[in-house]
């Protein structure tokens, strides 16, 4: 390695999110864009592109990747794509963020070629919430597909965007889940990103009050934080089998630990969620003459200039936050 990625705030960068795509077969209401339209094909990055910039990545510093979409098992070939970048960088950490309604059939062979650790999307336990708010009738799909996912032996995170008015009255069920499955479910506040969310304060479901709501549930302990724990605070159901966590990037800014850079389905670097600056790697990548040394040091200069996100967010009023739909971020 050439040196770890350290950005002008003394952070060390070592976890990348790609984005494939930012197609998706669901429509949910605080992700996607009412207008639904989509990245233009030949302006998505090919696969052997995406290589490219992971094969940088991991010189300098990277020892963690997560292919995030849209839903990015809508690809074509997406999950060949999962198996070769598994046999070819074996020591990273693979990781995909999926909705779980189309990855049933890739589970088997992906767990078997590197893929450790799923994130699903789930903001409701209840069919025909989930039916109206995306659109689609796939509340078993998604369900049976935790289940074999964990069957399969992979880490198992459910993630719920926690809004006030639309699934607090669900916790019960979401508790009770992680008390019957060997998952983490874990809330994450809804947040001033993107555009046509509803997003409104009042609409935010704090940590403070899932957690607090929760132990009244169930028996909770804090759970010990390892070498590689995220944002989450983890929470253990003493007679449960999963956990309870809680992602707080409104109430209690993260910032000051961030590890992260993403890597949007066209080929732009973002150092920050809540920024709309962006480093056009596309560019770099397609041009005849330049090559991967230029592509690295765009990276490094990128990484230098990376804001601390809760000063964007303070910013809000003077629209200085993140308004690209969050489809095409990649979360």
């Amino acid at each position: 390695m050439a040196g770890k990625l350290i950005d002008g705030h003394g952070r060390a960068a070592s976890y990348l999110r790609v984005s494939v795509t930012d197609r998706c077969n669901l429509l949910c209401r605080y992700c996607a864009s009412k207008e639904r339209t989509f990245i233009p094909h030949d302006d998505i990055l090919r696969y052997e592109e995406i290589t490219e910039v992971i094969e940088v990545a991991r010189r300098i510093g990277i020892d963690k990747v997560r292919f995030t979409g849209g839903e990015p098992f809508v690809r074509k070939g997406f999950a060949d794509y999962l198996e070769q970048i598994g046999a070819r960088f074996p020591d990273l950490t693979l990781a995909v963020t999926t909705n779980a309604t189309v990855i049933g059939k890739h589970i088997d062979r992906l767990a078997v070629s590197g893929l450790s650790r799923v994130n699903i999307s789930l903001d409701t336990m209840d069919r025909d919430r989930y039916r109206h708010m995306t659109g689609r009738d796939l509340f078993d799909v998604v369900l049976e597909n935790v289940r074999r996912c964990v069957d399969a032996g992979m880490t198992v995170k459910v993630n719920a965007v926690g809004v006030r008015g639309f699934n607090d009255d669900e916790l019960p069920a979401f508790v009770e889940f992680a008390r019957q499955n060997p998952v983490d479910v874990r809330f994450i506040e809804f947040m001033p990103i993107g555009t046509d969310t509803g997003w409104n304060e009042s609409s935010v479901w704090t940590s403070k009050d899932i957690v607090r709501e929760a132990g009244e549930l169930a028996d909770l302990a804090p759970a010990e934080r390892g070498a590689d724990a995220g944002p989450a605070n983890m929470f253990a159901i003493r007679d449960g089998k999963g956990r309870i966590g809680v992602i707080s990037p409104y109430t209690n800014h993260f910032c000051g630990t961030c590890n992260r850079l993403r890597l949007t389905s066209e080929g732009n670097l973002r150092t920050c969620l809540f920024s709309d600056k962006v480093f056009h790697l596309r560019k770099i990548i397609r041009h005849p003459t330049l090559d991967s040394g230029v592509l690295e040091r765009v990276i490094r200069g990128a990484l230098r200039s990376k804001p601390i996100g809760n000063d964007l967010l303070l910013a809000r009023s003077r629209g200085g936050v993140c308004s690209t739909k969050m489809a095409s971020i990649g979360g």
